[in-house]
């Protein structure tokens, strides 16, 4: 058994961090108080000032756990502290009897020092233990941090009494499906939630930069609820991330013949053996050194070791400084050499899967992508080594090398909803932006074949209405049979636009859309348009529209919107509950529908309910009148065509009469 306070004392002055056992308050200093389940902010222990999200997000949590959820996620933007936040969960969730006891759970030894440092910082007074290779734990201290390799050889788990644990939390959540984590669960009594007793269950809390998917499928078996949500593109916006800039780059590398591994992509050795050539080796070297030798320390993914040793070696010939990290580096020489590269000694460190995870090095100002992939998942986490803040760098470079011959690869292009082939330079996050509305611009064309499998879509929902049966724009506005289905799913007031698309609005201008996705054969996904502040120069008055959720179940895409929603959203002004709605429709209601209606056809106040009123404006502001148009206008074009037909048939039948023919004829 180790208490941990010791090593993590040694980690602490590596990284120039001295735990202290008091805090500030004002002038005075008090210890470090117990805090359960509060809800102003408190004063840090790390006497650090909270940012507004992170409390946000610790308030979200606590909110959850006070309504008798036990299963959590929080799904933040690499860089934006998730360590921090779960930190000072630890006593902001109350102990139960004698549980009071944490578990931190981690896959990788990078994870686990981090999270053993910031609870040995943050809690001076509180016996923290690791349960890791050689350092054995006791089972009886305040917080254990634990590799899930470790707490899961041999009998080690069994001196965990579920009984004395409050929280666990599990850090890089993504990974919780795995066998190893369910055994944990089991463990803990948080495998089944059939088999609960609340009073005797510890909360768990997973914390993730790639919950991608909340379907229902893998995540929901173990998490029920993602409670707080902001990915990288905020961030950046809102300058908690470093801004970037992204380059790619075409190799001829063909990948469409290779198979898939189990996790879903590439399978390392063939995609080591397309990759891995001369040509590209060198192309990936001279697209640094063209875009970004002016660069103080770039990190380069590869595909594997000897991906690593060519690409180091191609490096080196060009006369740069570069070193490599890979899982077979002995600990005290990879410790040597991440620390001489966090120094600035040398421009270039290669690695193959070790730093896609829990790596702290914020100095990094450009990533180089060798290595192509399927995942987005591990896209984010590539790209998210580069964008924590550090005085010494204004952004990172993305330099991506794409595979342009390729089928299901995932590029940089691909998160902003651009083909992944698309070759951007030098491009900062608002180019490709506006990139991606130029191409949507010039995918016009594409829409009626959209329009048809988003039909095709709507038939298998119930209710869903037909634009063509409606004889009057008016009647269509005014149909509420396609909010009706949604609604028995859903406690908000979600109103159908039409093409089996939902809407969800509030009286900030925000709102949430439901539609089928673009990127699958079926399913749906959820996305948020959050309206931009009104000094902001933009072409749109919403930023770029976030992707919240999406899944082939539409019943559990809409639970997955209403989570989000419930977060957001002011309950009162989405529930279908509310008694406002059932209240006479106001003035202002009225005049502005009575603008798209004949003056023979005016509605009064009196005609209708303040909800049926707003629902009508919903689907006039989210385009039903132009999906009406367009259907009208297709109805006219087909009924022209036919009554040209019908004519040229009677002009055919006058010309040609029973008899002898005309010499003129």
């Amino acid at each position: 058994m180790l208490r941990f306070s010791q090593y993590a004392l040694k980690i602490s002055k590596r990284a120039g961090i001295l735990p202290t056992r008091t805090i500030s308050r004002g002038a005075s200093t008090a210890t470090t108080p117990v805090l359960v389940l509060q809800s102003s902010q408190p004063v840090s222990p790390l006497q650090i000032t909270l940012r507004e999200y992170q409390e946000e997000c610790i308030q979200s949590v606590l909110s959850y756990l006070r309504k008798g959820h036990k299963r959590l996620g929080i799904s933040l933007a690499t860089g934006s502290g998730k360590t921090v936040i779960f930190t000072h969960l630890i006593d902001r969730i109350a102990s139960v009897g004698n549980a009071s006891q944490t578990l931190i759970l981690a896959h990788r030894r990078e994870l686990v020092e981090q999270a053993a440092r910031h609870c040995t910082i943050a809690y001076p007074h509180k016996h923290v233990d690791i349960e890791m290779g050689n350092h054995h734990a006791s089972g009886a201290a305040d917080i254990t941090v634990a590799s899930i390799q470790s707490i899961m050889s041999g009998d080690r788990l069994l001196k965990f009494d579920p009984l004395r644990y409050k929280l666990i939390l599990v850090d890089e959540a993504h990974h919780i499906v795995s066998s190893q984590y369910l055994d944990v669960l089991e463990h803990f009594g948080l495998r089944h939630p059939a088999d609960w007793n609340t009073t005797s269950v510890p909360a768990l809390v997973g914390v993730s930069a790639t919950f991608s998917r909340f379907d229902g499928r893998k995540l929901g078996s173990v998490i029920d609820h993602i409670v707080y949500h902001r990915d990288y593109v905020d961030m950046i916006e809102e300058n908690w991330l470093s801004d970037v800039i992204f380059t790619t780059v075409e190799i001829k590398a063909d990948l469409t013949r290779l198979g898939s591994g189990a996790n879903g992509d590439f399978q390392a050795g063939a995609l080591s053996r397309a990759i891995n050539t001369e040509e590209t080796n060198e192309i990936a070297v001279r697209a640094w050194m063209t875009r970004a030798k002016e660069r103080k320390s770039t990190l380069v993914f590869c595909v594997d070791l000897s991906h690593v040793s060519n690409l180091t070696a191609k490096f080196r010939q060009h006369g740069i400084a570069a070193e490599f990290v890979t899982g077979d580096t002995p600990k005290k020489v990879r410790s040597q050499r991440v620390d001489a590269f966090r120094n600035g000694e040398f421009p270039v460190l290669l690695n193959c899967g070790v730093f896609t995870e829990g790596t702290d090095i914020p100095n990094i100002d450009c990533v180089l992508l060798a290595r192509p992939t399927k995942s987005r998942n591990l896209l984010v986490q590539m790209i998210g080594r580069g964008m924590r803040l550090h005085k010494s760098k204004q952004n990172c470079h993305i330099i991506d090398l794409v595979a342009a011959l390729s089928t299901g690869v995932v590029s940089t292009p691909t998160l902003f909803g651009l083909d992944p082939a698309e070759i951007v330079e030098n491009a900062d996050s608002q180019a490709m932006t506006e990139l991606k509305e130029r191409k949507e611009r010039e995918k016009i064309r594409e829409e009626e074949a959209a329009r048809v499998q988003r039909q095709a879509v709507a038939r298998r929902i119930p209710g869903m209405i037909t634009f063509t049966d409606y004889d009057s724009v008016h009647d269509l506005i005014a149909d509420t049979s396609g909010d009706q289905y949604v609604r028995k799913l859903s406690e908000f007031a979600w109103v159908a636009v039409g093409d089996s698309k939902f809407v969800l609005t509030t009286n900030t201008g925000n709102y949430l859309v439901i539609e089928p996705s673009r990127t699958e054969d079926s399913g749906f996904v959820v996305k948020y348009y959050r309206r931009l502040p009104s000094g902001v120069k933009s072409k749109s008055p919403y930023a770029t529209p976030r992707v919240i959720a999406q899944g082939e179940s539409f019943e559990h895409v809409v639970h997955a919107a209403d989570t989000f929603a419930a977060e957001v959203f002011e309950y009162i002004f989405v529930s279908k509950m509310q008694l406002w709605r059932r209240g006479m429709a106001s003035q202002a209601q009225v005049d502005f529908l009575n603008k798209f209606r004949p003056e023979e056809d005016q509605l009064k106040r009196s005609d209708l309910t303040k909800g049926k009123a707003g629902d009508m404006i919903t689907r006039i502001k989210h385009g039903t009148r132009g999906i009406f148009d367009k259907a009208s206008a297709r109805k006219r074009v087909a009924h022209k065509a036919q009554e040209r037909a019908e004519a040229a048939r009677k002009r055919l039948q006058d010309r040609i009469q029973v008899g002898p023919l005309s010499d003129s004829f």
